[in-house]
């Protein structure tokens, strides 16, 4: 049986009210990134849900537009790349404008697909 000497105390050391003031900043690049990726995202979804209700029949600028977007996400995963090779700063722009950018390429990717081989 143990005996309460061999018990071992940790001590937890708990700072109240701590705070850590920085002079970090968010690179411009990557909130760029991200609101390239919100706009791509929402004209996507925008196109896919008025085709989706008018069972197909949409105008011929929706190509362009669905273009657009295209080039839209390839500048915006650029910035996002860009941005995160700055020192010192916050990434998390340049994190959320890749994912945003890379999603509406793999989504575009799937509609290219289903269109040649459905």
């Amino acid at each position: 049986m143990p005996s309460l000497s061999m018990c071992v105390y940790v001590e937890v050391h708990v700072k109240k009210n701590s705070f850590m003031f920085t002079n970090k900043e968010h690179t411009r690049k990557g909130i760029m990134a991200t609101i390239l990726g919100v706009i791509s995202l929402a004209s996507l979804v925008y196109i896919i849900v008025d085709s989706y209700t008018k069972a197909g029949e949409v105008p011929l600028q929706y190509g362009a537009v669905a273009f657009l977007t295209m080039i839209f996400a390839f500048v915006g995963i650029v910035l996002g790349v860009l941005s995160k090779s700055e020192k010192d700063k916050f990434y998390f722009f340049s994190y959320l404008g890749i994912v945003l950018n890379v999603l509406v390429l793999a989504a575009l990717s799937v509609i290219l697909y289903a269109g040649a081989y459905a």
